[in-house]
């Protein structure tokens, strides 16, 4: 087990995708999990009954992260149940892509709003948690996307994405003297509802060209994020580990 009886881990977005393995990882190494989502709720009911089964502790608990007062209140749950916060995973995110002679600034601010403001007031809520502990490690979940400029389209997507990273690069500044670690996992193209949307001809191009020829699954994107947010990553902090099957050839 990577983590101690009675650590708490919030996930959100943890109903679907790399949130939902994500979850389940933390669980299987003995970390009781807040599954959260926004509006999937039997989606994230099904996350927490699997993890029962499993013999592992999780609720599923309501929350749309680019919304500041449910996460305070989120966050004010976890206080109250568990009087503690271990794990930080923000794994909620959207996309919305359009060229951008054709981008209204809603579709643009879309991503935005919920992978980097999300982001933001998730970090912010439980870092007032773990400061207080002296301890905790957050993970942000960013994409290869945010380095690399992703595909055409993706102006808005790639703009959250990449801020994430200099977003956790620099609360793990502020985090460290605290005794709280950030790191940032960016994957590249994982097999998720999100990429199934992708058409299937543009999908099997994009496959083809990954090095390692496939794409990632979550179940491989958990796993880094479980060893991050363990003691077995207690020197990492401000790190960024591309998860992108070699990258696009």
């Amino acid at each position: 087990m990577l983590f101690a009886q009675g650590s708490v881990a919030v996930v959100t977005g943890g109903s679907r995708g790399i949130g939902q393995a994500v979850a389940l990882d933390l669980a299987r190494e003995g970390a009781h999990v807040v599954v959260n989502y926004a509006r999937s709720e039997r989606d994230a009911e099904e996350v927490v009954a699997r993890i029962r089964e499993e013999g592992g502790s999780a609720a599923a608990v309501r929350a749309d992260v680019t919304d500041e007062e449910e996460v305070k209140r989120l966050f004010q749950g976890v206080r109250a149940d568990h009087g503690r916060l271990d794990v930080l995973v923000t794994s909620a995110g959207i996309t919305l892509d359009r060229y951008l002679i054709t981008m209204s600034l809603d579709q643009f601010r879309g991503p935005v709003d919920t992978n980097l403001i999300g982001t933001f007031l998730t970090c912010r809520e439980a870092l007032k948690l773990m400061r207080h502990q002296r301890s905790g490690a957050i993970v942000t979940i960013s994409s290869s996307s945010g380095i690399d400029g992703g595909f055409p389209g993706q102006t808005n997507y790639v703009a959250s994405k990449g801020a994430i990273i200099a977003f956790t690069q620099a609360l793990s500044n502020e985090a460290a003297p605290h005794g709280v670690r950030a790191n940032v996992v960016a994957p590249g193209f994982v097999a998720t509802d999100m990429t199934r949307r992708v058409p299937s001809n543009l999908r099997k191009q994009y496959e083809e060209r990954i090095r390692l020829g496939r794409m990632g699954r979550p179940e491989e994107i958990a796993s880094i994020v479980s060893f991050l947010a363990s003691e077995r990553a207690s020197y990492m902090s401000g790190s960024v580990v591309v998860a992108h099957g070699g990258g696009l050839g």
